[in-house]
């Protein structure tokens, strides 16, 4: 008997192509949308409607059976409230990694499951790899759309029911085999923004769940006072657009101040205060056996954000029972607390933690 496998089809050509595959290599599919967010944000149109439509179509297409999982007050608790409580403290959190680590790998993981699935699958680019029964999540081959960093909080429990199917395949060619297919999907535009929510800013989006908040100083490196903020929160460690500051050489965040509600900021890109090579991490997760110290020898990379280049880690050791201390080879720029640092031996995840503070 086949083995059971419930896709997350969110309406766009990846998990499309996901679901096709897995039902070419002899999987009995089921296809699942995830309706996480309905409303339209401060003007800003949620596509959930036309991508549900487009999911239920693929379905049809493959001739797969069709569920939708309503989480709409579990994103809103695990998701958005964690993502609005880490602006109101000042932190800049990633709502696409909680969202991967409690939605798509969790609750819906632990429904499909009680659902009789044997797997779920996503769209995502990574692979999982099965070493001697021993499971590894590793980078995807297209190293342009790889999407490990998101996926670094998952459970092992996760990486064991879990496939991803298109994480060996370049995007081009993930297009083109949609096509061969004749998948409605095929030439969709990738979707983006906040995840589930759609293109809407992220301030405008704390506007509308937060309201106006109190304007404040803007305050250089110099300690002159260069401008005014319309609020701490909307502001984040490296910012340079959207600080309305005049002309002149760009101005760059370098700190902030939520009890002062003052932002700090300065022109000279070589500022010491934009720049860290030592960093305090909190909620240090690992994939792998737990670890208790890495060093150099290691041969260890760190992603300090996404899109953000490899550096080698100096040393990585536990502090106490939440705090780590991670030392790098070489300084990053504007490492912002609230953001993940993820780790990297070759192309294995090992796990990675959020930047609490610079040491």
């Amino acid at each position: 008997m086949s083995k059971k496998v419930f896709v997350g089809m969110s309406g766009g050509v990846d998990s499309s192509l996901t679901a096709a595959l897995l039902q070419e290599q002899g999987y009995n599919v089921t296809g699942v949308y995830m309706k996480n967010w309905t409303s339209d944000v401060a003007g800003y149109y949620c596509p959930w409607q036309d991508d549900f439509n487009d999911a239920k179509r693929v379905a049809v297409d493959l001739g797969i059976p069709f569920k939708v999982y309503d989480f709409q007050t579990q994103y809103k608790d695990l998701v958005v409230d964690y993502l609005l409580e880490s602006y109101q403290q000042g932190i800049t959190p990633n709502p696409d990694i909680m969202c991967n680590q409690e939605i798509k790998f969790k609750v819906f993981l632990d429904l499909a499951l009680k659902d009789g699935a044997d797997y779920i699958a996503t769209g995502h680019y990574a692979q999982i790899k099965n070493n001697n029964h021993r499971f590894y999540l590793t980078t995807a081959v297209d190293q342009n759309k790889d999407q490990t960093y998101f996926l670094y909080r998952m459970s092992y429990e996760a990486l064991e029911h879990s496939l991803m199917p298109i994480g060996s395949m370049l995007k081009s060619k993930v297009r083109l085999e949609a096509k061969k297919r004749h998948i409605f999907t095929a030439n969709k535009k990738d979707s983006q923004g906040i995840c589930f929510i759609g293109k809407v800013p992220i301030k405008d989006f704390l506007l509308n769940q937060l309201g106006p908040q109190k304007p404040g100083l803007v305050i250089d490196n110099n300690q002159q006072i260069v401008g005014q903020h319309d609020g701490v929160i909307f502001y984040t460690i490296g910012q340079r657009h959207g600080l309305n500051l005049g002309g002149g050489l760009p101005y760059y965040v370098f700190d902030k101040d939520i009890k002062k509600n003052i932002v700090y900021v300065t022109r000279d890109l070589n500022f010491n205060n934009l720049w860290s090579d030592n960093l305090s991490l909190s909620q240090v997760y690992f994939l792998t056996d737990q670890i208790k110290r890495i060093s150099v020898q290691d041969n260890v990379m760190a992603k300090p954000r996404y899109r953000a280049s490899n550096v080698a880690v100096k040393n990585l050791s536990q502090i106490n029972q939440d705090q780590w201390s991670l030392e790098l080879v070489e300084a990053v720029k504007a490492p912002t607390p609230g953001q993940s640092v993820v780790f990297y031996q070759d192309q294995i995840v090992l796990g990675g933690g959020i930047i609490s503070r610079l040491l």
